[in-house]
């Protein structure tokens, strides 16, 4: 009996996907659990795991077709219908009667293989250019900017072979190619911003297809004209058109003909130095590479078919100082602190990300269309702080995650939103909006900017939920992982400035949220508290919670109720019945 797999819901507004590759062929022993195959929805790829253990009989959805949530993948059963549908399933139909040949000697016709994938797309291509589109990024996104074209004019590429990078209000992604081909003309310029749906290449045959075994004498036609390509550009798109000939390298036995040699790397992980093996790494990782001084080319990614992600670099770049740092080791404590490292972006100018221009935007609409100003109290947190110690042993034991200060803070400003509601109203013209639960954006500091992912329905939430949910959020954010919808709904904000060591802030408050709560650091000093009726000097351990507000709904009285609130909730550090293990 088959079991089918079938793609499940990937978000609130998420409708529709599309296979980008396939990490199991058919007649593959798959467990449960293990990844099967890989979907992108908007700006978010993803693994679509096995249900059950068996044999992958039959693949229904070919790579880069899209399907909507709901439809049926694959089937997997015993493996009795394996033989059978595994020729259709993988390749097209018109090699039905090789698959027997292909099985009976694996070796020599596995490279044989290869090549049909261009082949199949050659004929779509050679009568008119297909053009690529802007695609929809998420509910709320109606454009996005051209950053990077990471193809030239003139280049070859293959179906799901990145061509170039989009950045929107929310994520920066890139945008692979709907076919393999040529790409004959590139439509959108560099830092040009356009709507979704809009055309932004053309890619066709280019040349005849008895060509392909020579691409040396198409490309000398084309660099000629070939605008769209600058100067500054060009040591990047040196490693993509070096990745047909290198390619090879995979697969040794198919090193001479060349056209078999371009279909065998698979479409998401493009070779960009084929003697070291690197694989297709994201502009975030390159520039992170760059600024740390690591040679892609010696890490190991660990990310989906190898590649390389930003942990992959951090850690690279740990181990390459540790030798540094192991000679001082055995030198005196009190040696002369390592000097600051120069930033390469003195003495430059640099544009605006997207997203940056977006927060910048938003900031001043935000500060000119409300009346905002900042009331700050200062909390004794001593008593949270002992119980903090007592127990994060084992709650870590027992859930995995540490237990910081910020699920406490989080668990009494949610409690103290419900007792004073307007903190977390809205304002709609001349009324006011009060919401049906908490939802609380968390501010997170990414390389790229400011996000801010939403816990939604907060105010049932224990420490236990609330501190998964914040470190679950904070690593997809920075992975560039997250749900369009992930980052939409927050009514409220708190943002842990305190986590850099500052005492207290006067955030910003975004609109359509009235309020946002900065969390300062907790530290210790004197504090005069009461013994045996007597005043004492005690070492405590304080923080400065600082709310800014819009004035136009929330009155300082209405500030400091609330902040009364959480500080006597934190005081009172009572929340064994909250601890959720």
């Amino acid at each position: 009996m088959s079991t089918s797999v079938v793609l499940p819901a990937l978000g609130e507004s998420v409708t529709e996907g599309t296979v980008t590759r396939w990490l199991k062929n058919v007649g593959d022993t798959v467990q449960e659990d293990e990844g099967l195959l890989e979907i992108s929805t908007d700006k978010v790829d993803t693994e679509i795991p096995s249900p059950v253990s068996g044999v992958l009989e039959e693949i229904l959805v070919q790579e880069d077709e899209t399907i909507e949530v709901g439809a049926i993948l694959a089937k997997i059963g015993d493996g009795s219908s394996a033989p059978a549908s595994s020729a259709p399933a993988d390749e097209a139909p018109a090699e039905t009667a090789e698959a027997p040949a292909e099985e009976a000697q694996p070796e020599p016709e596995a490279p044989a293989a290869a090549p049909e994938p261009p082949a199949e797309a050659a004929p779509a291509d050679s009568g008119d250019a297909t053009e690529v589109r802007l695609p929809e990024l998420g509910e709320s996104v109606t454009e996005g900017t051209v950053t990077r074209w990471l193809k030239a004019v003139g280049d070859d590429v293959e179906v799901d072979e990145p061509l170039l990078e989009i950045s929107t209000d929310k994520v920066d992604t890139e945008i692979p190619s709907p076919v393999a081909g040529k790409l004959q003309e590139i439509l959108v310029a560099e830092d040009e911003t356009v709507e979704v749906g809009a055309a932004l290449a053309r890619i066709g045959s280019g040349a005849a297809p008895a060509a392909q075994p020579e691409p040396e004498a198409p490309k000398a036609e084309e660099p000629a004209p070939e605008p769209e390509a600058p100067a500054a550009e060009q040591p990047a798109e040196e490693a993509p058109k070096a990745e047909a000939p290198q390619a090879a390298a995979p697969a040794p036995k198919a090193e001479a003909p060349a056209p078999k040699a371009e279909a065998a790397p698979a479409p998401a992980d493009s070779v960009v130095a084929s003697n070291d093996e690197v694989t297709y790494v994201t502009p975030l990782v390159r520039r992170l590479a760059q600024q740390q001084g690591v040679d892609l080319a010696t890490v190991t990614g660990s990310g989906v078919g190898g590649r390389i992600r930003k942990e992959d670099v951090l850690k690279a770049a740990e181990a390459a100082k540790a030798p540094a740092a192991a000679a001082p080791a055995a030198a005196p404590t009190a040696a002369a602190p390592a000097p600051v490292e120069v930033s390469p972006l003195r003495g430059t100018t640099q544009k605006m990300s997207r997203l940056r221009k977006v927060i910048a935007e938003r900031a001043v609409a935000s500060m000119q269309a409300t009346a905002q100003l900042t009331t700050v109290v200062e909390v004794d947190v001593t008593k949270v702080a002992a119980y903090r110690d007592a127990v994060k042993a084992q709650f870590q034991e027992k859930t995995g995650d540490k237990l910081s200060f910020l699920p406490f803070f989080a668990l009494a400003a949610i409690e103290a939103l419900q007792a004073f509601p307007i903190v977390n109203a809205t304002v709609d013209g001349d009324s006011i909006v009060y919401p049906e639960s908490e939802n609380v954006s968390i501010a997170v500091d990414t390389e790229r900017g400011l996000l801010t992912p939403v816990i939604r329905d907060a105010g049932g939430k224990n420490l236990a939920q609330l501190a998964r949910e914040i470190a679950d959020l904070a690593a997809r954010t920075r992975d560039n992982k997250l749900k369009p919808d992930e980052l939409a709904g927050g009514t409220f904000t708190l943002t842990n400035t305190g986590s850099r060591g500052a005492l207290f802030d006067t955030p910003i408050v975004f609109l359509p949220q009235s309020a946002i709560l900065g969390l300062g650091a907790v530290v210790k000093k004197p504090g005069v508290v009461s013994v045996d009726g007597k005043d004492a000097i005690s070492v405590r351990s304080y923080v400065y919670l600082a709310l800014s507000y819009d004035h136009r709904i929330i009155d300082g009285a209405d500030a400091a109720r609330f902040l009364g609130a959480v500080k006597a909730r934190l005081e009172a550090a009572q929340f064994e019945a909250q601890l959720g293990i």
